[in-house]
C-alpha cells in the first residue's frame, strides 16, 4: 500500500523540458539537411520512449524546430519543448535511444551555446508548459543556477510531494 501511496503522489507531477539552440546554417541549407531530415525519425522515437507525454509541434503538427517565439529574434535559433512521466524517461531518451546518436553530433549543426541550453522544471500532471514561461525558467537558470525554477538534467532537483 505505502508503494502504491508514493506511486500516486509522485504521479501527480510530470517534468518539463525546455531547450534551445543555434544553428549554424539556416534549416532549409545544404548543410542542414541531414539534420532536417533526422527530425521526423527522432520525434517518433520520442513518441515511442515509455514515459513522454506530449511535445511541442509547429501550427501545421511538424518539429517544434519550426515554431518561432516572440522573446527570440534570431531565425537561427530553434526551440524545443517537452512533457516525460519522469526523469528517467527523459533520460533514457536522451541518451539511451536513437536519439543519443544525432546528440553527439550536436555540433555538427549547431553552435556551442553561451550558458544553459536546457532547462527542466516539474509541472502538474496534465499540464502543457507555456513557451514563455519556459524561455523565462532558461533565462533565470542562466542567471541564477539551478533551482526548482528550473535545473539541468545534470543536476535534477526532486519532484514535489505535494
Amino acid at each position: 500500500m505505502a508503494r502504491q501511496a508514493r506511486f500516486q503522489r509522485m504521479s501527480q507531477f510530470q517534468l518539463a523540458e525546455f531547450n534551445i539552440a543555434r544553428l549554424t546554417h539556416p534549416l532549409d541549407n545544404a548543410e542542414s539537411a541531414e539534420f532536417v531530415a533526422a527530425l521526423e525519425p527522432v520525434n517518433a522515437i520520442a513518441e515511442a520512449t515509455p514515459g513522454f507525454v506530449w511535445r511541442l509541434k509547429d501550427d501545421d503538427g511538424q518539429s517544434s524546430t519550426y515554431v518561432t517565439m516572440p522573446e527570440i529574434d534570431n531565425p537561427l535559433v530553434i526551440v524545443n519543448c517537452s512533457v516525460w512521466a519522469d526523469l528517467e524517461s527523459l533520460q533514457h531518451f536522451v541518451t539511451r535511444s536513437g536519439h543519443g546518436s544525432y546528440l553527439r553530433r550536436r555540433r555538427d549543426w549547431f553552435e556551442p551555446p553561451d550558458g544553459p541550453s536546457t532547462v527542466c522544471w516539474w509541472i502538474p500532471a496534465d499540464t502543457i508548459p507555456d513557451l514563455s514561461d519556459a524561455h523565462r525558467r532558461l533565462v533565470h537558470l542562466s542567471e541564477n543556477g539551478p533551482s526548482e525554477i528550473g535545473w539541468p538534467l545534470s543536476k535534477p532537483v526532486p519532484a514535489p510531494t505535494t
